[in-house]
C-alpha cells in the first residue's frame, strides 16, 4: 500500500505540483525550453502511471463496499458517456490546447457543452470505477486520476488566460467548465453529428466485451 501511495503522490506531484503550478516556468527555463520540458514530463508521466498500475495490482487493499447490480448498471452507463466524450474530444479541435486556440468560427461541437470534454471523460471514468470497485487501493488509484482531471480544468483555463487573454475572454463567454453551464446548446448536436458518437458507443461496447481479458474483471 505504501508503494501505491508513493506512486499516487508522484503522479499528483507531477501534474499539480509541477505542470499545473508556477513551478512549471522555472522547470521549463532550467530544461532549456518547452519542447524539452514536454519530453521530460511525458517520460516522467509514463513512468509514474506504470508504477501506479503495478502498485495498484500488488496492493492488498481493504474492501469497503460491494457495488450491487443496479450500481454496476449505472457505472456502465457512465462509462458510455465517458467513451463518447473522449471520442468527441480527440476528434475535434480543442481551443484550450497550446497551438490551437479559438479560430474565427468560435466555439463548435462538444466544446459548446464544456470546454474540457476529455478531462470530463477521465473524471467520469475514474469516479465510476471508484464506485464500482469499493476497495481502498482502487480509491487511491482512481482517486489520483479523478483529482488530476478535476484540478486540471481550472489550471488549463488559467494558463490560457495568461497566454492569450483575448482568446480566453471569447472562450469563457461562449462555454464553461461545467457541462451545459451556458445552457442547452442545440447547435452542438448538429455540429457533432452521429458518426463520432457512434464510434464512442462502439468503443464502449468493445471495451465492455474485452474487459475480462484485458483487465481481468467482467463488466456485467
Amino acid at each position: 500500500m505504501i508503494s501505491l501511495l508513493l506512486a499516487a503522490a508522484l503522479w499528483l506531484g507531477l501534474h499539480l505540483g509541477v505542470s499545473g503550478s508556477p513551478l512549471r516556468g522555472r522547470v521549463v527555463a532550467a530544461l532549456g525550453g518547452e519542447k524539452a520540458f514536454r519530453a521530460v514530463f511525458t517520460l516522467a508521466s509514463f513512468g509514474s502511471i506504470a508504477w501506479l498500475i503495478l502498485a495498484w495490482r500488488a496492493a492488498p487493499g481493504t474492501l469497503l463496499w460491494v457495488a450491487p447490480p443496479a450500481v454496476r448498471g449505472v457505472v456502465s452507463l457512465l462509462m458510455l458517456v465517458a467513451f463518447v466524450l473522449f471520442v468527441l474530444s480527440v476528434a475535434g479541435k480543442n481551443p484550450t490546447a497550446v497551438g490551437q486556440g479559438l479560430g474565427p468560427e468560435g466555439v463548435r461541437g462538444i466544446t459548446r457543452v464544456t470546454r474540457h470534454p476529455m478531462l470530463w471523460s477521465f473524471t467520469i471514468w475514474a469516479g465510476a470505477h471508484m464506485l464500482a470497485n469499493g476497495d481502498s487501493s482502487s480509491l487511491i488509484f482512481f482517486g489520483a486520476f479523478l483529482v488530476t482531471a478535476l484540478a486540471g480544468m481550472p489550471s488549463i483555463d488559467a494558463k490560457l488566460a495568461a497566454r492569450d487573454p483575448a482568446a480566453w475572454a471569447r472562450l469563457a463567454a461562449e462555454t464553461s467548465i461545467i457541462p451545459f453551464g451556458k445552457g442547452w446548446q442545440p447547435a452542438a448536436l448538429r455540429e457533432i453529428g452521429w458518426v463520432r458518437p457512434a464510434i464512442g458507443v462502439l468503443a464502449w461496447a468493445a471495451m465492455a466485451h474485452l474487459h475480462p481479458w484485458l483487465i481481468g474483471v467482467p463488466v456485467w
